[in-house]
Formats: C-alpha cells, sequence, structure tokens
C-alpha cells in the first residue's frame, strides 16, 4: 500500500507541473495567434477529450505529465512545396499524396513529407490505421467570421493560392519573429518558477508554518508577503547553483549524491503528504524549481536547447537542420538516460538496501 501511495503522489505532483509548464507555451502560443492542434495531461500515446476552436484537450492513456503541439515547430528551411501542397490539399479535401508528387514531379517520399508537414501545421490530418496508403485530409475546422462548420476531408475554398499560404504560415510557430518565438519557449519555466512563488506566498503568508522553539514551544509564524516572495528567490538560487554544480568536475559527484530520481522523489512525496498539505506544497515547489531550471539547460530538446538554437539562426540567419536537431537530441538525451541511471542506481542502494 505504501509503494502504491509513493507511486500515487508522484504521478500526481508530476502531472501537475508538467501540466503546468505545457501551459505556459500552450497560452504564450496562443496570445501570440499560433495553433496549438492538442493540449494533453499525459505523455504522447492513445488519448480521449473534446475539442475547443482548433485544440483538442484531454488525457493520454499514460498521465503522466503533459505536452502542447504547437503547430510549425518543426526545425530547418520551409519545404519549398509548401505553398503548392497546401493548394492541392484544400481543392481537394481528401486526397493521395502520390497524386501530388506525380503533379510535380517529385518523389512520394518528397510529398508525403511536406503534406506531414501541414499536418504539424494544423491544416491536415495524416492516414489512419485503417486507410489505404499516403491518404490525407484536411482538418475539421469552424471559421467563426463566416459562422460555418467544415468537416474532416471536405475542400477548403479559398481565392488565391498564395493569400492562403500566407494566412495558414501566420498561425505557426515559424511565422513569428524572435522575441516571440523565445516567449513561447520560456513561457513554460517561467509557469514553473511562478508556481514556485505563489506557494511561498500561499504557505508562508496565508497558511503560516509552525516552528518548535529551544524551549519546546511551537510558534505559528505568518510572514510578510514580500519576504515569502524573497524566500522563493532564494531558494531558486540555490537550486541553481546546485545545477551548475551538475557541470564541475570539482562539485558533479557531491551534486548527484545530494540528488533523487524519480524513486527517491516517490518515497519523499509520501513523507511530504503525511506532514500536510503546506509541507506537500513545498514539496511540489521544490520539484516545480527544478523542473523548470533543469529545462533552462542548453541542450536539446529541453527548452533551453531550443532557445540557444533559436539565438544561433538569429545570429546567423542559418537554419538548423532537421539532421542536426536530431543528433543534438540524440546527445542531450543520452546524457540525461546516463544521469537517470546513475541517481536510479543511487536511490535503490539508498531507500531499498539502505546502503546509502
Amino acid at each position: 500500500m505504501t509503494v502504491a501511495l509513493e507511486i500515487l503522489y508522484l504521478i500526481l505532483v508530476l502531472s501537475i507541473l508538467v501540466f503546468i509548464h505545457e501551459g505556459g507555451h500552450f497560452l504564450a502560443a496562443r496570445m501570440f495567434g499560433v495553433r496549438v492542434t492538442e493540449f494533453m495531461l499525459g505523455l504522447p500515446g492513445p488519448k480521449i477529450g473534446f475539442t475547443k476552436g482548433d485544440t483538442m484537450f484531454g488525457v493520454t492513456a499514460v498521465p503522466l505529465g503533459g505536452y502542447a503541439k504547437i503547430c510549425g515547430m518543426e526545425p530547418g528551411a520551409e519545404n519549398p512545396y509548401i505553398e503548392k501542397a497546401l493548394a492541392f490539399a484544400y481543392e481537394r479535401g481528401t486526397f493521395y499524396a502520390d497524386d501530388f508528387a506525380f503533379q510535380e514531379g517529385i518523389s512520394i517520399d518528397d510529398a508525403v513529407e511536406v503534406f506531414y508537414i501541414l499536418e504539424e501545421w494544423g491544416c491536415l490530418v495524416g492516414p489512419k490505421k485503417t486507410d489505404e496508403h499516403n491518404v490525407f485530409y484536411t482538418r475539421a475546422r469552424r471559421i467563426k467570421r463566416k459562422g460555418i462548420d467544415l468537416k474532416e476531408g471536405e475542400p477548403r475554398p479559398f481565392d488565391d493560392a498564395h493569400e492562403l499560404y500566407l494566412e495558414e504560415r501566420s498561425h505557426t510557430y515559424r511565422s513569428l519573429p524572435f522575441w516571440k518565438r523565445s516567449v513561447i519557449l520560456l513561457a513554460g519555466i517561467f509557469m514553473n518558477l511562478l508556481f514556485v512563488v505563489v506557494v511561498f506566498v500561499v504557505v508562508f503568508s496565508i497558511l503560516g508554518m509552525d516552528y518548535t522553539l529551544e524551549s519546546g514551544e511551537v510558534q505559528h509564524v505568518v510572514l510578510p508577503v514580500w519576504q515569502a516572495i524573497v524566500g522563493a528567490f532564494n531558494y531558486m538560487g540555490v537550486v541553481a547553483v546546485a545545477i551548475v554544480g551538475l557541470f564541475n568536475p570539482a562539485t558533479a559527484g557531491e551534486t548527484i549524491s545530494n540528488s533523487v530520481s524519480v524513486v527517491g522523489m516517490a518515497v519523499v512525496s509520501k513523507q511530504y503528504a503525511d506532514a500536510g498539505l503546506a509541507m506537500f506544497l513545498v514539496f511540489m515547489a521544490m520539484i516545480s524549481v527544478s523542473l523548470g531550471l533543469m529545462n533552462l539547460l542548453p541542450i536539446p530538446p529541453l527548452d533551453g536547447g531550443r532557445f540557444v538554437i533559436e539565438i544561433y539562426q538569429k545570429i546567423t540567419s542559418r537554419f538548423v537542420g532537421t539532421r542536426a536537431m536530431n543528433a543534438m537530441s540524440i546527445v542531450g538525451v543520452t546524457l540525461f538516460m546516463l544521469l537517470f541511471v546513475v541517481m536510479l542506481n543511487q536511490d535503490i542502494q539508498r531507500f531499498v538496501f539502505g546502503n546509502w
């Protein structure tokens, strides 16, 4: 029963905090008019939910964390066939990529690639499991200004192919200037850190904390709001120094030794939950700081890595292609997996066998 509760508390904490993180990306994207086709609680996979506007809200089969599918975040230069492919798709509604390949004299693979990009833009729906090969559909959409509902797979009326392309592109991350892209990328981190400030204010300035004096007397202390906010930022600074310590050979070992993996987080989460609501909120704030600041590291596929790539592209006016992005992401994931394995072994020794 204890293990089940530990897992339950961990799933609850991570789901809430990742949901807050992805909510930051979602709100920033929508603020700039970028489509978000999915906003889900859980890891990508089978899902259920409801659709409002261009976005499907719901939960997935693995309700751990969450994600926001922001349109137009594909890496590299823009596909040269995108405008023609968009007009081709909207004229037909339901079509085969093979027909576009024949019309343009390109390979079927190249045709399929450009239509999958349009799916990422929120314009199309890709082949389903029961479909024939390379079948695509226009996405169902409600056009408020015209008061009409367009069903999936129906042709889309348009007057000019280029104006259509500009209109659809304007709702993508790709169309935004550097500063707006940066806001979207960093919004998740901001929300995690904002959550920490809110928790510190609630716990220390509204609920208050009990402190045991040397005499044994228990005193209930409520701090001014400004002191709670200062405390939140001081704690963020401590965590930031610890994260930087991972990259210093002299301090990396000590930093890892003082850290925990998901196993340790599960054990500790129950301890904080048993201590009451205030302490559980403090625990969530601790994890939220780590989640936010770790995402700030300049390593793809983390938000900080994407931000550094945006800076590079802005300075050099050169795009980082899909291959380079994938290679950097693989390196980044490998590094984090190695760190995860080390910390997991450490937690098993510490919490399971008591050898730490």
